[in-house]
């Protein structure tokens, strides 16, 4: 009998699930907030990774420009690293680093209420520049 291939939120559920206890909670907090701050958000797993991306009208593109990819949650070395694949191109006040190549990477330590509302905004700012 052929195996039933799981959707792609129960792809992250069962990753998120695999993960240590002292990242798991943070990487669902995570999680709930990008999902949270558009409608347009739909989530699959890339690069092993939880990755969100924008469903939305978008104009034509080159799809090696990324476009449509808001944000890979990475886990390394039991810290979270939020990276933007063409993020650099949003202001924060979280702290992180622009790359030459439009990536911003953000480690993120812990969830403040701050740090939370912070990443909605990123987020949101993100989605207002996509070019419908």
């Amino acid at each position: 009998m052929a195996k039933l291939k799981l959707s792609d939120n129960e792809q992250i559920d069962e990753l998120i699930s695999k993960l240590d206890e002292d990242v798991k909670e943070n990487v669902e907090t995570i999680r709930k907030i990008i999902l949270a701050a558009d409608p347009e958000i739909a989530e699959q797993i890339k690069w092993n990774s939880p990755s969100f991306y924008f469903t939305g009208e978008m104009k034509s593109f080159d799809p090696k420009e990324y476009k449509r990819d808001i944000v890979v949650c990475n886990i390394h070395r039991g810290k979270i690293l939020l990276v933007f694949p063409t993020g650099a191109k949003v202001k924060s006040p979280l702290k992180g680093k622009d790359y030459p190549d439009g990536r911003k990477i953000i480690t993120i330590e812990d969830l403040t209420v701050s740090t939370t509302n912070q990443l909605q905004q990123l987020i949101k700012d993100w989605l207002g520049m996509v070019e419908r």
